[in-house]
């Protein structure tokens, strides 16, 4: 069992507190979801619960962190440069777990993940392998190492369709404690049974946790009928409050004209006014202290997330957009697909979806190293690593507006501002931001951009479940292009009017 007491973290550099006295029990058979906003802290827990030093280099702690004895595993978000360089033998080697375990245990766990046995040794860096095959290559680590605790930090991100249905059946049969983050709906949907939400309120000044042992669904219908009820009540008491004070504004007005019309030769009558007015001051005060306990307007942390500029994104109805024709899709000398066709006409919206492995990084780096030179149109692209587009230490502010100019600074914070960017944030170099912060400046971009085709590899899988719905109505309302490649079904439902699969054969039509 794990036990958090009070745990309160706040950021070194700017000294901002974004969790206080948080407290929680896990226990075996609990499938914890910690949810919130990009930047709030979800990472930061997971670290600090498997190894404090992970994260004590950028901010300091208090509270009490239990577990003390048991086995945990840990899933980071991403891997670090480093571990990426090692050949995937390596990497393996790397993990006890996977040097004691014998073949047969190992066979039975990489059938759970569905990856080749073979995979364990291959000769190839870690980073040639799609983002799908090193999140299941970890998570079959991760079981070798039979832990009594599992920590995953975003464990759905780049899986296939099928290894999300294996995830989720893992997760619901798990007997051991699970803390997990997750931006997939429907996972949440199907798998948690214990809810921490972290929010950041009044411009991110104010965290509240929330702790809620429910499914995500029934959490987050709880919610909103509790918020609903509370503004409710709130407007009633409000509109009550106001009514009384607009009569005892009245008698105020009246006994005040009074007191100031008064003849000097009627000193009772000024008495009795001057006695009349004491009562009525008194009252407003005693009004005044009723208010300190009305119902509040209920808060949330709101996503608010930028629109394109119809004017600059749209793009013309029946215009070709791409016509891809490619003999062989390679990856050095391996062959992943013969004969893709794509051809995209505007405004079409196309997802590409495909297990893990096929090449669908690949073919959208050809597709964006098509349509990022040409002229008669103003295309973005969203690498799957976000370091592809957010080079070096440069912050937020220096990303958007490079030039430096007084105007460009203020449209830069302007529109960080809207994405719930604190200024301290702005500030922070961006290989420091959460990866849905980081998401966050890669859409900025775009937008600044003006961007009318958009090619983008998983573009929501790192915004919270908050986040995610505006972001996808942001794409779906967005009057351009789309291509991209995604595993998130609600994306593919919601946005996509086209769907293809890639296979070893090239692309087939879905819907």
């Amino acid at each position: 069992m794990l036990q958090v007491k009070d745990l309160t973290i706040t950021h070194k550099k700017d000294l901002t507190t974004f969790v206080k006295d948080l407290s929680f029990v896990l226990a075996p058979g609990d499938r914890c979801a910690l949810i919130g906003e990009e930047g709030n802290g979800k990472s930061t827990i997971l670290k600090l619960l498997y190894d404090p030093a992970q994260a004590e280099s950028y901010v300091e702690w208090t509270g009490e962190l239990g577990g003390k004895g048991l086995r945990k595993s840990y899933l980071a978000q991403e891997l670090t440069p480093a571990e990426l360089a090692l050949p995937v033998g390596e990497f393996c080697m790397a993990s006890p777990a996977f040097g004691d375990a014998d073949p047969k245990t190992l066979a039975r766990t990489v059938a759970q993940v569905g990856l080749d046995p073979s995979l364990f040794y291959d000769w190839r860096e870690m980073s040639t392998l799609s983002g799908g095959e090193r999140v299941k290559l970890r998570l079959a680590l991760l079981l070798l190492e039979d832990p009594d605790l599992l920590l995953l930090d975003e464990p759905s991100n780049d899986l296939d369709l099928q290894t999300l249905e294996w995830l989720e059946g893992f997760l619901l049969s798990c007997r051991m404690p699970v803390l997990y983050v997750s931006h997939d709906e429907p996972l949440l949907e199907k798998t948690a049974n214990l809810i921490i939400h972290l929010e950041r309120l009044s411009r991110r000044s104010i965290p509240r946790c929330t702790v809620e042992r429910a499914g995500y669904r029934e959490y987050v219908e709880r919610r909103n009928s509790a918020f609903a009820r509370q503004e409710q009540q709130a407007r009633k008491e409000k509109a009550e409050y106001d009514a009384k004070m607009e009569k005892w504004r009245r008698i105020h007005d009246s006994v005040e004209y009074q007191l100031t019309t008064v003849s000097r030769q009627n000193p009772g009558k000024g008495r009795l006014l001057k006695k009349k007015m004491h009562t009525v001051l008194s009252m407003g005060r005693r009004f005044e202290r009723e208010a300190e306990d009305m119902t509040p307007m209920p808060q949330w942390e709101k996503a608010i997330l930028t629109a394109f500029d119809p004017a600059l994104s749209a793009f013309p109805a029946g215009k070709e957009a791409l016509r891809l024709d490619l003999p062989e899709l390679r990856v050095e000398d391996r062959v992943l697909a013969r004969d893709v066709r794509l051809w995209v006409t505007g405004p079409e919206k196309v997802g590409i979806v495909g297990p893990n492995g096929a090449g669908k990084s690949t073919l959208l780096k050809d597709v964006a190293a098509l349509l990022l030179p040409r002229t008669d149109l103003r295309c973005a692209y969203m690498p799957q690593n976000y370091d592809e587009g957010l080079l070096g230490d440069r912050t937020p502010i220096g990303l958007l507006a490079p030039s430096g100019r007084h105007d460009d600074v203020t449209r830069a914070r302007t529109l960080l501002a809207s994405m719930q960017y604190k200024a301290e944030e702005m500030e922070h170099p961006a290989a420091g931001l959460s990866g849905g912060q980081r998401a966050k400046l890669l859409f900025l971009g775009m937008v600044l951009q003006g961007a009318n085709v958009l090619v983008l590899d998983e573009p929501t899988r790192n915004f919270s479940p908050t986040s995610a719905p505006v972001i996808r109505q942001t794409l779906a309302d967005f009057p351009g292009c789309i291509i991209s490649v995604s595993h998130d079904r609600l994306y593919l439902e919601e946005v996509c009017d086209r769907v293809v699969e890639l296979t070893e054969n090239g692309l087939r039509e879905v819907w």
